[in-house]
């Protein structure tokens, strides 16, 4: 870092307005693109899926306690996982603080996975967190919204992901042996097969009139806005700093942080 420009308080200052001009064009350019998520067309939901919460059984429709609108996380966290995608537990480390505000705008929102109810009660507990998480056991909603895959389909090559077919034979031959599948592994107790048949994502629906809307969903990077880890290291010095690993852990998997004797790797590692 020290061949980083250095400049006076005044060169940085009339740097840093231009930057300002672009940033404020940039959340410009945002707002359209909400107001455009907003106008999407809506899409009946009319399957009958059902939820296990630890209220009870539970339809979409119920997931919305009363509220207009309902978010949903997919959460990689598959029946024959052991813990949690380490990735989405990262990312929902944000919701706590968020629920109870969502739920005073008309917004209920809930975490979903395939994994037994049991299973995500216990890593719930483990990490802490009380915003509501229900399983979809058993059920299509996850294969629907492109949150999973069957073992079936992933032999066939048969997914869809982010809108678009995908085939993770390929993938998952190369990950045969690797070390790199490893770092995303850590704790779920899978192989990468198995790990892969799960993704990450967010929907939105509409309750209107009775009836259930699917209204939007995004998937990949089309989540990084709500990955708060990630809107903060953007504003520090180095940004993400990454060298395509999975460095981050579950905040309980964490050494006791410490001073760095020395500059952080070009892997950003904590």
């Amino acid at each position: 870092m020290a061949d980083h420009r250095v400049a006076t308080r005044e060169e940085w200052l009339t740097a840093r307005l231009e930057l300002l001009a672009a940033e404020k064009e940039h959340t410009r350019r945002g707002d359209e693109l909400a107001k455009r998520r907003q106008e999407l067309p809506w899409v009946l939901v009319d399957k009958d899926y059902r939820f296990t919460t630890e209220e009870g059984e539970a339809t979409l429709a119920d997931l919305f306690g009363g509220r207009s609108q309902l978010l949903v996380y997919h959460f990689m966290f598959g029946a024959d996982y052991e813990n949690g995608c380490k990735t989405c537990s990262t990312i929902a480390d944000g919701f706590n603080g968020s629920v109870v505000h969502l739920r005073h705008h008309d917004v209920a929102f809930w975490a979903i996975s395939r994994a037994p109810l049991p299973k995500i009660q216990a890593y719930k507990q483990r990490m802490r967190w009380s915003f509501p998480w229900a399983s979809s056991y058993g059920s299509d909603f996850n294969l629907d919204f492109q949150a999973g895959l069957t073992e079936e389909q992933q032999r066939a090559g048969e997914g869809t992901y982010n809108f678009a077919p995908i085939d993770l034979r390929k993938e998952i031959a190369e990950a045969a042996g690797a070390d790199w599948p490893k770092a995303f592994l850590e704790g779920t107790g899978t192989d990468w097969a198995t790990y892969r048949r799960e993704s990450p994502g967010l929907s939105a629906f509409v309750r209107d009139g009775g009836a259930v809307y699917h209204t939007y969903s995004a998937y990949g990077r089309g989540i990084d806005a709500i990955w708060g880890m990630y809107q903060l290291l953007d504003r520090a010095p180095r940004g993400r700093n990454e060298d395509g690993t999975a460095w981050w852990h579950r905040r309980d998997e964490y050494e006791p942080a410490e001073a760095p004797t020395s500059s952080p790797t070009s892997a950003g590692r904590p």
